[in-house]
């Protein structure tokens, strides 16, 4: 390990060079390249010298350990502890950042929520999860967008189509994906029973231009006028834009947007990230078809976490993780459940690593 580390060490600090290289500022493109190649290796390089720091510390106290004076021997007795704990959990870190970087990791999102059983109730529960992921992206400082949305009958969500935009969305919410299970009372419930209703969450990268190439043949474009509340333009101009893919089928809409032409954008975005994610999950079957294996299959039929109002519980099944205090979550406070998610699949890489099975990737929603 220490090997591999020197070397990226080494890249890093040829890489630091290269941002004072008078052709390298002069080309806008390279430096860009260069700087973001760097970026991706200083938390890397940082923790390795913190590490090495470490060990020759311990060497020394080890030293005095076994030859110094009464003062130094005391004092390493003291220190020693303290050292070895750092050192492990630097190695422990060091082990999770050099393990393979998601290709997606940096991308941003689009995020579909859709209410799935449980008719009126489950569209109120698709609200409050979108407003929960709205809440949270604002305190990631990330910009959310919601490009269209379909209201439910009693005043919930039908299915919501949000953008999340910032530093390294996807790596946070890529486990978001499956089915969220609710058990609670209906405000419409008379009798006080229990309702168990289902909404699925979709979360894929969203796809540049170099990611997919579209043929503009293949795309048929509807325009209509938008529906809902607000605005002069909504029932008076066409500029709602439903875009249908021939060769896929697949069909996406947006009129968020009072301009056309936006519309349209948004909805090329949203077209573009259903035909990334389809090749990436043709690419992920090919390559190993056990690796989704330890946590289900990934489709959206599978439930991946329960919200149990009544006991104020969170549970999500494939990690045997189970959290209090739903208000401070729906408020947007799911940061603790995200990266406990993220640290079991780190952690399941690294058992990958000494030969055990390859650890799941993030499920991936059907389009």
């Amino acid at each position: 390990m220490i090997d591999k580390l020197e070397e990226v060490e080494r890249k890093f600090e040829r890489l630091t060079a290269d941002l004072s290289n008078p052709e390298i500022l002069a080309d806008t493109a390279k430096l860009q390249k260069v700087s973001k190649e760097r970026a991706g290796l200083e938390k890397l390089v940082e923790t390795f010298r913190s590490y090495r720091k470490v060990l020759a510390d311990l060497k020394e106290v080890e030293a005095w350990l076994d030859g110094g004076d009464a003062d130094e021997k005391a004092y390493a007795r003291e220190a020693l502890p303290g050292l070895k704990q750092q050192r492990d959990d630097l190695e422990a870190e060091l082990k999770i950042l050099l393990l393979p970087k998601d290709p997606n990791d940096e991308k941003n999102v689009i995020l579909e929520i859709r209410a799935g059983a449980g008719g009126d109730e489950a569209g109120l529960f698709a609200e409050e999860v979108m407003q929960m992921y709205l809440r949270y992206a604002a305190t990631k400082g990330w910009s959310a967008e919601v490009v269209d949305l379909s209201a439910g009958g009693a005043g919930g969500v039908k299915d919501a189509t949000i953008t999340l935009s910032g530093p390294a969305v996807y790596s946070h919410m890529k486990y978001e994906s499956g089915v969220h299970r609710v058990q609670r009372v209906p405000a419409t419930e008379a009798q006080g029973r229990i309702h168990t209703s289902t909404i699925t969450v979709s979360v894929m990268p969203e796809a540049e231009d170099v990611d997919v190439q579209i043929n503009p043949a293949d795309i048929e474009m509807q325009v209509m006028r938008s529906t809902g509340s607000g605005g002069q333009s909504v029932n008076t101009t066409d500029s709602a834009v439903r875009l249908i893919h021939k060769p896929s089928g697949i069909v996406v809409k947006c009129q968020q947007e009072k301009s056309q032409t936006k519309n349209r954008a948004q909805a090329m975005r949203m077209l573009r990230a259903k035909l990334y994610e389809i090749e990436q999950e043709r690419i992920r079957s090919e390559r190993d078809s056990m690796r989704r294996g330890q946590v289900g299959t990934g489709d959206r039929s599978e439930k991946i976490r329960t919200y149990n109002f009544p006991q104020d519980r969170l549970t999500d099944h494939r990690i045997s993780l189970t959290v209090h205090n739903l208000p401070a979550i729906m408020a947007g406070g799911i940061e603790d459940v995200i990266t406990a998610c993220r640290t079991h699949y780190q952690a399941e890489a690294l058992k990958q690593q000494t030969g055990a099975p390859r650890p799941p990737e993030p499920p991936s929603p059907r389009t």
